[in-house]
């Protein structure tokens, strides 16, 4: 089997959690309360690269605010589907000093990748941090950071769709599925 076989055949078999028009509505409800609480901040939206790139793109057509947008780029899972190391790609270029940032991310899963970004951000000298994630897998273990917006939450199964990726393929897919259980 190829490799894109394997991709379509993961794809194929998947259980679709949330269909788009669940996402889209759970994108409306971030935005609505992030609309409420950040409308003055002048924020940095900080995408999370390169699977906040959904979330962000779609949040920010929804908010109705001056900000400005940077992004920030680091992985756990380097196109796999797991890691522990945190390596850094690209720091944003916007300086965050007395700044409001809102980070933009797809998922928080163990939050060890949200938890650099929030110190990071901490270091830049940032006045007010918040997170907004579509996603929020479901955990016996308690996670480092919390996310003040979130959309959804899902099991603890492997995820993709609306910018997570399987292996970095499936970003695209338009919903969230989770992969079948070995």
């Amino acid at each position: 089997m190829s490799p894109i076989e394997k991709i379509k055949a993961i794809e194929t078999s998947a259980e679709l959690l949330y269909s788009e028009a669940q996402v889209e509505t759970a994108l409306d409800k971030i935005a609505e309360k992030v609309n409420y609480l950040l409308y003055d901040r002048n924020p940095v939206l900080l995408c999370v690269l390169n699977g906040g790139i959904v979330t962000a793109g779609k949040l920010l057509t929804r908010l109705n605010f001056p900000l400005t947008i940077d992004s920030i780029n680091l992985t756990r899972y380097q196109d796999n589907i797991g890691g522990e190391t945190i390596n850094w790609i690209q720091k944003p270029a916007i300086p965050l000093q007395n700044r409001t940032v809102l980070i933009v991310d797809d998922i928080l899963d163990a939050g060890l990748t949200l938890e650099a970004i929030y110190n990071y951000c901490q270091e830049q000298g940032a006045t007010s941090i918040y997170s907004a994630v579509l996603i929020e897998k479901v955990l016996d273990q308690q996670k480092p950071v919390k996310a003040d917006f979130i959309g959804l939450t899902a099991i603890n199964r492997y995820l993709f769709g609306y910018g997570m990726d399987y292996k970095g393929y499936l970003r695209n897919a338009q919903g969230i599925y989770a992969c079948k259980e070995d």
